[in-house]
């Protein structure tokens, strides 16, 4: 079984078709595959789906309707909730103090690639799913494998 992980840029990609979606669709429905998210991926998810509804993207009704599938993928676990701990915080301190001063990491994308990061040193990852192009770069440099759904 592959272990992945989902950043949020890829875990939006699951419930609203955009450019990458028919490959994290097919990453996260293969029952080959096991699916970890970060914790903060709940609060980061509903902020990306709260930013759609101002854009005019999608309705709040959709916006309700995204939060309801969630949720039931969640209870499904369709994705294995990884709880942030000091450990990943000190991860992510690392990170920002290692990588941060010559390559953009923001705050959250340290917090997500420091899970990731204790994942794969726990022998619990083969891939590092991301939409997100400096974070994919900085997962890669951290030695993991990267899949970028938006890059053919």
């Amino acid at each position: 079984m592959a272990h992945l992980f989902l950043d949020t840029s890829a875990l939006v990609k699951y419930y609203h078709l955009e450019i990458g979606s028919p490959t994290v669709i097919a990453l996260v429905d293969d029952p080959a595959h096991c699916c970890f998210i970060s914790h903060i991926s709940l609060v980061e998810i509903h902020s990306a789906f709260a930013r759609r509804v101002r854009a005019g993207e999608i309705t709040a009704a959709q916006f309700r309707q995204w939060q309801r599938r969630f949720f039931a993928d969640l209870r499904a676990r369709t994705f294995r909730i990884v709880r942030f701990t000091p450990v990943h915080e000190r991860e992510a301190i690392r990170l920002l103090v290692r990588r941060g001063l010559r390559h953009p990491l923001r705050t959250l994308d340290a917090l997500q690639l420091a899970v990731a990061v204790w994942l794969h040193a726990q022998g619990r990852l083969d891939g590092f799913v991301c939409a997100d192009a400096r974070l994919c770069v900085a997962a890669q440099r951290e030695g993991l494998r990267v899949l970028n759904p938006e890059v053919p």
